[in-house]
């Protein structure tokens, strides 16, 4: 059985004549947690949606658990569990609709899917609320709600885009302290795309940082941070924000890829000064 939960070597990806994935290569270790950051336009939506199965692979190659992307589409999607950047729960439904909802869209057996719904809300904390509507609940437990969903199947592989987006400081420790607690007790991958990096700092094991459809650093938080103290010894010990400008800070200035990541970091600054 192979180690690696995702192999991608090669990937191209081409919208017209723009570039959106230049050659992408990375690995995924079975359990661990992986980030893959970057601005706004570096490529990282067009590359989960190609190991998502959303997207084809015109060139390259994609496996999840040594299958195929792109010839074993249905192995692969058995496999997964996503968590949008956009919310997919549907407010005229309470917690547990939602989630039995899902349950059916990932074909989970019939007779299994109380039990496995049950599970996945007790998972998330969610137990109490399970048969509210989702309109009454909190952003972030919206977001645990999401995360209950995607974890209804089983998930070996859990991909998360922006899991923590516009939510505060507490909502966002309570998203990561449930994600932990199945991970510990499951063994679960999980690849995340997240602009706060005191987040990618804290939980990932390792971090691929793409800009302008190419990974330009790979390594452990650590390990980057002392690349970077390394360069300039007499500076300041370096942060994981101050490796991701010093990637893509040339960037972050433009319209066209900084606004968003402007616009998080001024939601954080915000929910920090609401508590």
């Amino acid at each position: 059985m192979t180690n690696s939960a995702i192999e991608c070597t090669g990937l191209v990806y081409r919208f017209g004549a723009t570039l959106a994935v230049d050659d992408v290569e990375f690995t995924v270790t079975a359990g661990e947690v992986f980030g893959l950051l970057g601005p706004n336009g570096a490529g990282k939506t067009t590359t989960i949606r190609a190991i998502t199965t959303l997207l084809p692979v015109p060139s390259g190659m994609v496996r999840v658990f040594g299958h195929d992307a792109t010839r074993e589409k249905m192995a692969v999607r058995r496999l997964l569990g996503y968590v949008p950047q956009q919310l997919s729960a549907d407010a005229a439904l309470t917690g547990r609709e939602n989630v039995t909802l899902f349950a059916r869209v990932y074909d989970v057996p019939r007779r299994e899917r109380p039990p496995r719904v049950a599970r996945a809300l007790g998972a998330v904390g969610l137990d109490e609320a399970a048969d509210r509507m989702v309109s009454t609940y909190s952003g972030g437990m919206v977001r645990r709600l999401e995360l209950a969903q995607a974890l209804v199947s089983s998930p070996r592989l859990l991909i998360l885009d922006e899991p923590t987006i516009g939510l505060d400081p507490i909502g966002r420790t309570g998203v990561w302290e449930r994600l932990n607690e199945v991970r510990t007790a499951t063994g679960m991958t999980v690849m995340v795309t997240t602009h706060y990096m005191d987040e990618a700092d804290q939980y990932c094991d390792r971090v691929a940082l793409m800009h302008r459809g190419r990974i330009r650093a790979l390594g452990t938080p650590e390990r980057l941070k002392s690349r970077l103290d390394r360069a300039d010894p007499a500076a300041e010990p370096s942060t994981l924000e101050d490796v991701f400008r010093h990637y893509a800070g040339s960037d972050l200035d433009d319209d066209h890829t900084g606004g968003e990541f402007r616009d998080v970091r001024a939601t954080r600054r915000t929910a920090s000064r609401l508590g």
